[in-house]
């Protein structure tokens, strides 16, 4: 790629991420609508978390008045840290009967009161006819558009799925974006996108569909992990031009689960780079040179994919392993200083201009500084890490880092 196209492939990305991550919105409010052909009081019973059919989802399990002031303790199905449903204690305000109710959470078991400091949730129901139209809404102080447009998607989806319910007396699990065929269909979009980048023809599409494969690949070792570490679901969404995301059924319990989730995605990748080597080594011997080339710039994006996925930015794998075994801020300065020299020494020893390299550089760091602080702050600390694991974490992260920069610089090698 030229530089200015790369430029603006960098550029593009960094504004996307801050637009969805960073960028203060102040007190927004999301609101869906829906009109459902059911009778008012039904869907009142459904909404309602004290209505007979409170748990027609499947969301709620149980709710109990705490006090006579609105306060209640909802138990939801939800999975904790600890494999038990998320209590959540809530207080109901301006309730009328069969028509409308306010919500603000006090608390749960899952996440730090401040997360839920400016959020309120209604709903509204008002007779249409022979059917009822549904109003949902959340109120939230957020940074970055990608939680409310969240929200708003699962508020959407909550109506439609409480209109399938109230035809056929049957909630349906799922939905159409995460469905297999959909995400797949979300990475062949992902790829076509990346094409003229590379430019458009048939070598270009090949780098948009290895690179593709690369972060697949990289997002189901991190699914490996979180199945490794007892959750029951996990998830892999795909995300046009960002990339994608791995998704656990819980929250983290300790902070060796989240080192090692974070350390797996590389690591994954780390077994099939050598596999990928000596392939394309094979391949050239037996005088398959498009083959070997192929293998090759496979397994060098995979390492370039890999290895910078290591740098010790904020949301990033490196800054998420090294922010859990490093015992301090003097430690993890240091730790972070040396991986981004070592990452900056690789890239120019293999054969990156020092130009490309200050603004890779300059990059990460205007990544770490937009993501720095964006995660949600648990209820309680996690359960600290061990000794040893701490330093069976650290040699992993050495040993994955060594493996991908060995693999960037024999790509290197090969291909120029």
């Amino acid at each position: 790629m030229s530089v200015i196209v790369t430029v603006t492939l960098v550029a593009g990305n960094l504004g996307l991420i801050f637009l969805l991550m960073t960028v203060p919105l102040g007190l927004r409010t999301v609101r869906v609508s829906r009109v459902i052909k059911a009778d008012r009081n039904r869907l009142w019973q459904a909404l309602w978390p004290f209505g007979d059919d409170a748990g027609w989802s499947g969301e709620i399990l149980s709710a109990e008045p705490v006090d006579g002031e609105g306060t209640a303790l909802i138990k939801l199905s939800w999975e904790g840290r600890d494999g038990s449903p998320i209590e959540r204690k809530a207080r109901f305000e301006d309730v009328r009967e069969g028509s409308y109710f306010s919500m603000r959470v006090i608390e749960d078991t899952a996440l730090d009161p401040s997360f839920w400091a400016n959020y309120c949730e209604t709903a509204e129901l008002v007779p249409k006819g022979d059917a009822t139209r549904v109003t949902l809404a959340q109120t939230d102080r957020y940074r970055g558009v990608a939680f409310l447009i969240f929200r708003f998607f699962a508020m959407r989806r909550e109506l439609r799925k409480l209109d399938v319910w109230a035809t056929t007396g049957e909630y349906r699990k799922g939905g159409w974006f995460e469905h297999p065929v959909s995400q797949v269909g979300f990475a062949v979009l992902s790829a076509f996108i990346l094409w003229p980048f590379f430019g458009l023809n048939l070598g270009g599409f090949a780098l948009a569909a290895i690179l593709t494969s690369v972060v697949a690949l990289h997002e189901l070792g991190h699914m490996a992990a979180f199945r490794l570490s007892g959750h029951r679901r996990a998830r892999m969404i795909f995300i046009p031009l960002l990339g994608g995301i791995a998704i656990g059924g819980r929250p983290y319990d300790s902070r060796f689960e989240v080192a090692f989730v974070a350390l797996m995605g590389a690591g994954f990748s780390a077994f099939l780079v050598p596999v990928l080597i000596a392939a394309s080594g094979f391949a050239g011997a037996e005088g398959h040179r498009l083959a070997a080339a192929l293998l090759a710039t496979l397994a060098g994006c995979a390492s370039l994919f890999n290895i910078a996925n290591l740098v010790p930015v904020w949301k990033f794998d490196g800054g998420q392993v090294l922010r859990q075994i490093c015992p301090g801020p003097i430690a993890l300065a240091m730790a972070s200083f040396f991986l981004l020299s070592a990452l900056l020494a690789l890239g120019w020893r293999a054969g990156f201009s020092p130009s490309f390299l200050l603004i890779a550089g300059a990059v990460f760091s205007i990544l770490s500084l937009i993501t720095m602080g964006s995660g949600v702050k648990p209820r309680h600390e996690l359960k600290p890490i061990q000794p040893f694991d701490r330093l069976a974490m650290a040699g992993a992260l050495l040993a994955v880092f060594a493996i991908h920069g060995y693999g960037m610089l024999w790509a290197s090698a090969q291909l120029m």
